[in-house]
């Protein structure tokens, strides 16, 4: 009879339970109301979370009485417990916290004068005893109005920097102490003469440095003997980009031959995704048109023979210009399941230089990273490099078993002093050759924002020593962090010329889908030295242009010649290249008048392949070889619909002519480029075409 009366009563208890398990969804968002893609939400004490999707949105099963843990890199984690409603929309605030000051004693005896229009300083000595800072910056420092509140207190002073005044709204600043964002309240406990010196980052340089954090200005606070860097205000708008020449139309009877080196970069697409997020204006030369279109995946199919990818062609009538054809060439690399991949010798080489010390930069690589970490297997090794005025191993070749070890090695990174970016790479390479494994993926990855100053720094220097590095056989990828001093054109340098490809991380949205979704792609390379040269029949093609790759073009001579490098394919990358063809007969104002020829006649053309549209060749090497293999494939001359990932890589690619101010985009609209991604939205599972909508909806 008990024994029925205690089953009884845990059948009660489980039906109980049951009855108390529900599902609870909604959004999170930041201070601004804008949703927060991939934030975590965790129940608290397990390992069971999810991640909200690119519009915030998550649902997620829990019992009532279980508590949510709501985070996101750069935020601060808030705890919610599950009562009776289904429904939990969650508001994240900026991370301000502060863990420690250091308060020593310092003379400072030398005036610091203002250097620019961005930023002011005041020194230590004209800080008075015992005020609170804040009172102390009213007129010593422009543009800075300091007001006193109602209370008795002098903390309680509110500071607006001149251009943010706000009759309604938030125009607080952002205040760093130490590198270190806090709170106006923790920044008004410290006395003056803790401070050694402060300054006042106005107009656009906030912004820079802290994105949409420093929108109302920053003011940066060093306290004694701490040994944090101030940013250099100068060149927080010094970014730098290989300058492009956009592609112009050839004639296909003079030159039928285009010849380019694949380029599977996508940082050129997650740069500019920043820029548009924190409301900057786009330099024209960080709009890298094939970088934005290959950021995106197509569904081609995987190879079915004994090649590492597969060719896929398309040609469709131009979206934006009813006179030309618009021509799609895909590559598919074959896809391998991670345990299918061989053993990885990795190396990271991390700079850990005064310019990464801010939020955007080390922390947010120290998160990425651990990304990766978390899916290495025993059999993969990881060292790691680190560079600042010099270079040193802090971890040396470790298991992906000890997980935990290499993450310690990751968290106690922290950042200053100058930037040794040469000799980082010198010690980078001789470690991983040290370790090199014959039979499996040897490879560096360099993370930095390229703000190299010590040594061998400048391009051509970078050029030189990392060619000769590739000879070792060890590939490169580089990631970019940060902004403000983000050095793309040597970053795109390094990876180009060492066997390798080039990230921009600005988000850990973006370190997921680097270290997650793509761990393969990112890590081994299937097909080394990629090249395409394209065959315009002149029979059929009067003139055509290739939209961008302006900076991977090569000689139509170099296609045959193994000596000259190319671009990588990684495992799952696609690779997508488009051209826009002026078919025979169209009269365009993009043709300039031909100029007869004494020794050559190019109106004398082969009439004997009148269906074929072009003839594609690639030529690759196997990643340990040295000798290429060619592939061949023949378009018909036959338009079709457009699919829908042709409109969406059309919409992409238009975009971006739009952004550059090209010649080309023909007076189409924004409107346009919206209408062409919606039809090639698709399913989307990852919601990335929707948020390129997103962002070219709130362009202007």
């Amino acid at each position: 009879m008990k024994t029925g009366l205690n089953l009884l009563v845990a059948l009660f208890m489980m039906m109980q339970v049951q009855a108390q398990q529900k599902t609870i969804s909604g959004t999170i968002s930041d201070e601004n109301g804008s949703p927060l893609p991939s934030a975590n939400v965790l129940i608290k004490g397990s390992t069971i979370g999810v991640n909200s999707n690119f519009d915030g949105y998550y649902n997620i099963q829990v019992n009532v009485g279980d508590v949510l843990v709501f985070s996101y890199v750069g935020y601060s984690s808030q705890d919610i417990t599950v009562g009776s409603s289904n429904t939990i929309n969650v508001t994240l605030q900026p991370d301000n916290s502060l863990d420690e000051v250091v308060v020593t004693a310092y003379a400072i005896r030398k005036q610091k004068k203002t250097l620019s229009n961005s930023v002011s300083k005041i020194s230590a000595e004209y800080l008075s005893v015992p005020q609170s800072y804040s009172n102390q910056l009213a007129g010593r420092v422009s543009g800075v109005k300091v007001a006193d509140s109602k209370t008795k207190s002098n903390n309680n002073s509110n500071i607006v920097i001149r251009g943010y005044t706000s009759v309604s709204g938030n125009n607080t600043p952002l205040y760093v102490v130490d590198g270190k964002i806090v709170s106006k309240s923790k920044v008004d406990q410290i006395k003056s003469k803790k401070v050694e010196e402060i300054q006042v980052v106005k107009k656009y340089a906030g912004q820079a440095l802290y994105g949409s954090q420093g929108a109302n200005g920053v003011i940066l606070i060093k306290t004694k003997r701490s040994n944090y860097q101030f940013p250099n205000i100068n060149k927080i708008e010094n970014e730098s980009y290989t300058k492009i020449h956009e592609n112009k139309f050839k004639l296909a009877n003079a030159n039928p031959l285009s010849t380019f080196s694949i380029d599977v970069d996508k940082a050129g697409y997650s740069n500019i995704r920043r820029m548009l997020n924190n409301g900057q204006a786009i330099p024209s030369n960080a709009v890298k048109i094939e970088e934005m279109v290959n950021y995106f995946n197509y569904d081609y199919p995987q190879p079915n023979d004994k090649h590492p990818f597969s060719i896929n062609t398309e040609v469709v009538n131009t979206p934006w210009n009813k006179q030309t054809q618009l021509v799609r060439i895909g590559l598919q690399g074959k896809t391998y399941e991670n345990k299918e991949l061989p053993a990885a010798n990795l190396t990271f080489l991390i700079d850990v230089s005064g310019s990464m010390n801010n939020q955007n930069k080390l922390p947010l690589l120290k998160n990425a990273f651990k990304l990766l970490v978390n899916q290495l297997r025993d059999k993969d090794k990881v060292a790691i490099v680190v560079y600042a005025g010099a270079a040193g191993v802090v971890l040396k070749p470790t298991s992906g078993k000890n997980k935990e070890k290499i993450i310690e090695a990751l968290n106690n990174l922290s950042a200053g002093g100058s930037t040794a970016g040469g000799e980082g790479i010198e010690l980078a390479y001789k470690l991983a050759q040290e370790n090199f494994s014959k039979k499996g993926n040897n490879r560096v990855i360099l993370a930095t924002d390229g703000d190299f100053n010590v040594g061998a720094s400048t391009n051509d220097a970078m050029e030189k020593l990392i060619v000769q590095k590739r000879e070792s056989g060890v590939f490169l990828s580089v990631l970019g962090f940060g902004y403000g001093n983000y050095k793309d054109d040597k970053l795109e340098i390094l990876a180009d010329k060492g066997n390798g490809n080039h990230a921009y991380i600005d988000t850990m949205q973006e370190a997921r889908r680097i270290f997650e979704t793509e761990f393969g792609g990112t890590l081994f390379t299937i097909a080394k030295d990629v090249k395409i040269q394209v065959e315009f029949n002149p029979n059929l093609v009067q003139a055509y242009r290739l939209i961008g790759y302006e900076n991977r073009l090569l000689a139509y001579e170099d296609f045959v010649n193994d000596a000259i490098d190319a671009g990588e394919l990684g495992a799952g990358h696609t690779v997508t290249a488009l051209y826009e063809v002026i078919p025979v007969g169209v009269e365009s104002h993009f043709i300039k008048d031909q100029i007869d020829l004494k020794y050559t006649n190019t109106t004398e053309v082969n009439t004997n392949y009148k269906d074929e549209l072009f003839t594609v060749k690639f030529r690759y090497k196997k990643p340990d070889q040295d000798t290429s293999i060619e592939m061949v494939h023949m378009q018909k001359n036959e338009t079709s619909i457009a699919s829908p990932d042709m409109n969406f890589a059309s919409a992409v690619a238009l975009f971006g002519m739009q952004l550059r101010h090209s010649q080309f985009y023909n007076d189409s609209t924004i409107k346009d480029v919206i209408a062409l991604a919606e039809k090639g939205r698709g399913n989307d599972q990852s919601g990335y075409r929707a948020e390129f909508i997103r962002l070219v909806k709130a362009f202007k």
